[in-house]
This record gives C-alpha cells, structure tokens and sequence, in this order.
C-alpha cells in the first residue's frame, strides 16, 4: 500500500510539472518511475519526497526540487547511449533521472560522504552510473567528449574546461551567478571554439566550489 501511495504522489508531481511546462514525455516518465523518496532519511519521505523543493541532504548540499531536475533534463535533450557529464552527483537523484533516460552518465561529487552515500545507494538501486571524486570544475576530460553536461550548482561562471569537453553539438546546462539567485543558461558548441548561448530565467543552487576535499 505505501508503494501505491508514493507512486499516486508521483502521478501527481508530474501533474505539478505539466502545469509549470514541462513537456517532455520521456522526463515526466522518469518522474513518474524513479523513486524520489529513496533518496530522503525514511522520517522525511512522507512529508517532503514528493513536493516540488528543495531539501537539505547534509555537507550544505540539497536535493533539487523536481521542477529544476525536470527543466534541466529537459534541456539536455537525452537521447538513450548518449554520453552526459554531471556535476555535483549530491543525492544522487538527478543522476537516477538521467540512467532511466538511457544516458552513460559520469558524475563528479566534491563533497566526500555525498559521493560514498550516492556511490553505495545508486549501485545497490540499479543505476549505472560512473561516480567520481573531484573539482567539477575540471570535469572529466579522460571520458570526453559528452553529449550533454548537466551542472546542478551555481557557478560564478562557466567553466571553461567544461566548454571544451562538449562534443560539436553538445549541449549544456548550467546556473549562472555569484548570489543566492542563477540565471539558467544552455550553451551550445556549434564548432570549435564557437558557442551559443540562451539565458532562461532564474533559479536557485547550492554554489559550486573548486577544489572541496571533504
């Protein structure tokens, strides 16, 4: 009975998120399927696994609200085998969204016990997923190019060395800004050194810091 009452409040998420616009019918079944109480201490699960925010996970991390992990993954356009980069794995959640939707996905985490936690619960869940400790501000060049690269906090700036990891027509998605507040923006690379870039609204990330080792 709980397994049917959490799937009903899965049903009703994705309902939230047509609402918002999210339109993608692959998104919203990855929505609907992974489930997003997994990823919560069992005393949360019940009140807050299923609202559209935000929550804390401990390190000053949080799991994206669902909107924002279903805006991103919309913009990323993932196609099933496509090779997509992320960065900040966190609880992990975003990176089972991206595994149902048929990406090889390579995680980079900075903070230690996130990535031993996330590493241990995706594995035990099912989800193939390549997890690494690191700086995502170096990415992960020894695996590039990527079809897409998913960053999931704020960035002062876009990184150059995640530009470059792109493939011709990759995309990127990515929370642009030095405050409490990001401008989402999708960066394409068209050819070489030549990008393209679409700024869409305002959202709100935990910062993403360089060289974090504990």
């Amino acid at each position: 009975m709980k397994d049917l009452r959490f799937q009903g409040l899965r049903n009703k998420l994705v309902n939230q998120l047509k609402t918002k616009g999210i339109n993608d019918k692959k998104v919203l079944d990855a929505i609907s399927k992974v489930p997003r109480h997994l990823f919560f201490d069992e005393v949360f699960q019940n009140q807050f696994a299923y609202e559209d925010v935000a929550f804390p996970i401990g390190q000053d991390q949080t799991i994206s609200q669902p909107y924002t992990v279903a805006f991103q993954s919309e913009m990323l356009n993932v196609k099933k085998g496509h090779k997509v980069l992320e960065i900040g794995t966190g609880s992990g959640y975003q990176t089972a969204v991206l595994c149902f939707l048929g990406a090889k996905v390579y995680s980079i985490e900075r903070q230690k016990p996130l990535f031993e936690k996330a590493s241990i619960f995706l594995s035990e869940n099912g989800y193939r997923a390549n997890l690494f400790f690191g700086d995502g501000f170096k990415g992960k060049k020894v695996f590039a190019p990527y079809d897409s690269i998913i960053v999931t906090c704020g960035a002062p700036f876009v990184p150059n060395d995640l530009k470059m990891q792109l493939k011709i027509g990759g995309r990127m998605v990515i929370p642009v800004g030095d405050g409490d507040v990001q401008q989402m923006k999708l960066i394409v690379r068209s050819k070489g050194d030549v990008f393209k870039e679409t700024t869409y609204g305002e959202f709100k990330f935990v910062p993403m810091l360089k060289n974090k080792n504990n």
